[in-house]
């Protein structure tokens, strides 16, 4: 048996509601027969349309007599949902009818069939329409992945939001190469480096990478942007002979000034019968300040790992300690050599620390320091050294390894460098092998 026939009816008329339950019946009584004709049902949809209607063995639909295009869909389950019709076998879902009143449902799909008359995709105006801002973006998918996944996230999401201000509202797919020119025209003009835009071009580049790998983006929009060029060779800022005097001697002075701080503050607690600071003198360190100047020269530790570096990692007997992997910036494990000026530095400073403390150099409520600016920056004025960052005591510690002969594969290894081109910016400081290669010319 086959069902061929059409209804049509005003939905808020009984008639309506009847012929509805006789398709329901019959339906029941012969299922099979959806699967042979397609059985075609209109009505006005409405929410007694909505209330009255009863799902079936197989998923029909109901095609609205008010507007052309809008149809519900019932499944066996229930559960009724509309879309809108705009094209020979192309369709949009608006929405399900426990979620969306049918006058709504009317509306969109209005203005679904007025925007397809008028030569647009109702479907990419709706991704555009969906599509993330950089602002939300950023917010809402990157952020979470990067507080997973890189070390340096607050960092980077904070560098986002903060120098692209023009870009936060604009649409992913909206943002072009001439806006990031414009940008970059800008930065430049403020004083920018040429080294710290391409930083921050790369924090975009990297974000909007991963808008196309996880599908918010089908193309990168500004992938063809390229770097400005910078020195790739530039000279390295390292300490003198006389400059790291006058750096150890400022400290040695800041470390008397926090003793008689320390002596001043305890008489006047001994006057109150308060309990007494520690009394510095009896250590070798007055805080964590001069320990941590010292490790970086003699070990080239950047400041991250040397913030991060925990004891289980020291190893005093054997004079080396270990940089995991997960904290470095090649994510890849390495141990560095203790001599003999790091190795008492670290077994002075262990006396002196809390033995129940993980970190080296504890920090506010036993956290990792974030910086150490304030007292680093006093440090430096005090000993007349200028244009001179706590990075480039790592810069010290490779040119005085070069300066000393050692070979820069070897140099590259305690750096933690990931290939040669890194280190070969300390080259032109061995001379005698650019020396060398010159006098092959007198023979």
């Amino acid at each position: 048996m086959l069902l061929d026939f059409q209804m049509q009816a005003d939905a808020c008329s009984c008639s309506s509601f009847q012929t509805i339950c006789t398709y329901t019946a019959l339906t029941a009584a012969c299922p099979f027969a959806l699967t042979e004709r397609w059985l075609l049902i209109q009505a006005v949809i409405s929410h007694s349309l909505l209330k009255n209607i009863q799902p079936t063995v197989r998923p029909f639909e109901v095609r609205d007599t008010q507007l052309k295009g809008l149809i519900l869909r019932v499944q066996p389950t229930g559960v009724m949902s509309y879309y809108v019709e705009y094209g020979r076998g192309r369709r949009m879902q608006i929405g399900r009818a426990d979620a969306v009143a049918p006058a709504r449902a009317r509306d969109v799909a209005k203005k679904v069939l007025a925007d397809s008359y008028s030569g647009l995709d109702p479907m990419e105006a709706r991704r555009r329409e969906r599509a993330h801002t950089l602002s939300s973006f950023i917010e809402e998918v990157y952020k979470p992945w990067a507080d997973a996944n890189l070390r340096t996230s607050v960092k980077t999401v904070a560098r986002l939001r903060r120098i692209f201000p023009d870009l936060q509202e604009k649409k992913l797919g909206d943002i072009t190469p001439w806006l990031v020119e414009k940008w970059r025209m800008v930065r430049l003009k403020s004083g920018s480096k040429r080294s710290t835009v391409n930083r921050e071009l790369d924090d975009l580049k990297s974000a909007l990478s991963k808008a196309v790998e996880w599908g918010h983006l089908d193309a990168h929009p500004i992938a063809n942007v390229k770097r400005l060029r910078v020195d790739t060779n530039p000279i390295c800022r390292f300490l003198s002979d006389g400059e790291n005097e006058r750096l150890m001697a400022a400290l040695d002075t800041r470390d008397r000034q926090l003793c008689d701080k320390r002596l001043s503050a305890n008489a006047w607690r001994e006057e109150r019968g308060y309990n007494l600071y520690p009394d510095r003198r009896q250590t070798r360190f007055a805080d964590h300040l001069k320990p941590m100047v010292i490790l970086s020269l003699h070990t080239g530790l950047r400041r991250g790992e040397l913030f991060s570096l925990e004891w289980p990692d020291v190893d005093l007997e054997a004079k080396f300690l270990t940089l995991r992997g997960a904290k470095t910036k090649s994510f890849k494990t390495r141990h560095v050599p203790l001599n003999d000026v790091a190795y008492q530095c670290l077994k002075d400073w262990r006396r002196q620390s809390n033995e129940d403390k993980s970190l080296v150099f504890p920090g506010k409520n036993e956290q990792p320091f974030d910086n150490v600016n304030t007292a680093w920056r006093r440090v430096l004025k005090d000993a007349n050294i200028e244009n001179f960052r706590w990075h480039d005591m790592r810069h010290t510690f490779a040119s005085r390894l070069v300066m000393a002969g050692v070979d820069l594969n070897t140099v590259r290894e305690l750096l933690g460098h990931a290939d040669l081109q890194m280190t070969l910016r300390y080259a032109h400081l061995a001379p005698e092998h650019k020396a060398a290669a010159v006098a092959q010319l007198l023979k």
